[in-house]
């Protein structure tokens, strides 16, 4: 395995970063996912009775209380590492912060869309089904009577709650869409410090995303969701931005800056985020068993439909990769700039993804699912990348000093566990 050496003299090989949850989390997500199915299998009313337990709106289930509490606690631990007095830094990395800006919010989303919207709508669109239906939740505040149409669905009545009823591909794809605007804050703290990037970099485009995904996320989502025929839940939409990124992200804030009062940054560092990655994936693991006890029946029967949505999302994923690091190279930045520059651009923020397909169109969706394979494709391609990544570091010039205080630490505490 290829080995990056930091100037501390410690060697790290593109696996020894993660955590043991981290390292092998696509297992994890293969196992849920045959968990789900045996669930859905052996008691198909567990999960739905869980996802009763709602906070309703017009008579609508909105808020699934305890898919909510699960999807917090994939949010806070990743949005309380966010340091974002590292902000005040980008000004000096104007060029490789508009960059990774103008990548992330002006051409991942679009190129996603086109992606997806080319291989569910057009390639698979046979072996996925012409006339395959998914049932997804009805905008709240929107009163349409049964057999009304809105955008590519009908309004249908099950088991006395009004649904809408789309064609499957278009569920996929508002998976996608879901996925293609959320750049990832979480993950790319990892892949950026096994490429041997500018950690103070990556602080600061992770702190910018997620401020930046507050303002641009509900409408560049609501822009391709409407594109696509897809119900465009505003309401919902912005709800879902403030349960999933708002609020953790204020959490997070508030218990970060208390705990380093309290217990300074070693403390927080080393111990304090070392418990948590355990809890975000747990979490996400018992999220994606209830998801796939639902979709157990949609799998078994098609056992390819993770194939036909993996294809575009490993596709978008190379191309943004791609168009960043080349990006990179032609506008001649450093080695340290120009990985995480390509990083976060390729890799998806696929917690808040989840979190809001699972709000907009309900845990059984196919736009749920659909988040979910960003999640199992996402280490091992990540990991790719990363070794492209430390064989043409001579492709860059490089940078001898780093003024970032973060520029040698570990990602996280359990990450600096790791690497010895």
């Amino acid at each position: 395995m290829k080995e990056r050496h930091t100037p501390t003299g410690k060697t790290v090989s593109a696996g020894k970063g993660l955590s043991f949850f981290e390292r092998y989390l696509t297992i994890w997500v293969g196992l849920a996912i045959v968990a789900g199915i045996a669930l859905g299998r052996i008691a198909p009313d567990f999960a739905g009775a869980l996802d009763r337990i709602a906070i309703h709106v017009h008579g609508a289930p909105v808020i699934s209380i305890p898919i909510a509490i699960c999807l917090f606690l994939m949010m806070y631990p990743i949005m309380v590492k966010i340091d974002f007095a590292e902000v005040v830094r980008a000004g000096k990395s104007v060029k490789p912060v508009s960059l990774t800006l103008i990548l992330n919010w002006a051409i991942k989303p679009f190129t996603m869309y086109a992606i997806s919207y080319f291989f569910l709508g057009v390639l698979f669109i046979q072996f996925i089904g012409t006339e395959a239906t998914d049932l997804v939740r009805m905008p709240f505040g929107l009163d349409l009577p049964v057999g009304a149409e809105h955008g590519a669905g009908t309004v249908v009545m099950v088991e006395g709650v009004k649904m809408l009823e789309i064609p499957l591909w278009r569920s996929y794809l508002a998976g996608c869409i879901l996925l293609g605007i959320a750049p990832c804050t979480a993950m790319v703290l990892v892949w950026g410090y096994l490429s041997g990037a500018n950690q103070g970099h990556t602080l600061v485009m992770v702190a910018i995303n997620s401020l930046t995904m507050l303002l641009l996320y509900g409408m560049l989502g609501g822009l391709l969701l409407g594109i696509g025929q897809m119900p465009v839940p505003w309401e919902a939409l912005l709800l879902s931005i403030g349960v999933y990124v708002a609020l953790p992200l204020v959490a997070g804030y508030i218990s970060r800056v208390w705990i380093l009062k309290q217990k300074g940054e070693v403390w927080f560092r080393e111990r304090f985020l070392h418990y948590l990655t355990p809890v975000t994936i747990t979490a996400l693991l018992f999220t994606l068993v209830l998801l796939f006890s639902f979709e157990g029946d949609v799998i078994v029967e098609n056992p390819l439909t993770i194939l036909w949505i993996a294809i575009p999302l490993t596709i978008q994923t190379l191309l943004i990769f791609t168009l960043g690091y080349g990006a990179s190279r032609a506008a001649k930045l450093p080695y340290e700039d120009a990985a995480p520059t390509a990083m976060i651009g390729a890799s998806n923020h696929f917690e808040v993804a989840l979190a809001t397909a699972v709000m907009l169109f309900g845990l059984g969706s196919g736009a749920a699912l659909a988040t979910v394979v960003g999640v199992l494709i996402e280490v091992p391609l990540m990991l790719g990348l990363v070794r492209i990544c430390q064989r043409t570091q001579h492709w860059f010039p490089r940078k001898h000093s780093e003024t970032s205080r973060f520029a040698d630490a570990a990602p996280c505490g359990e990450a600096a566990e790791a690497i010895d």
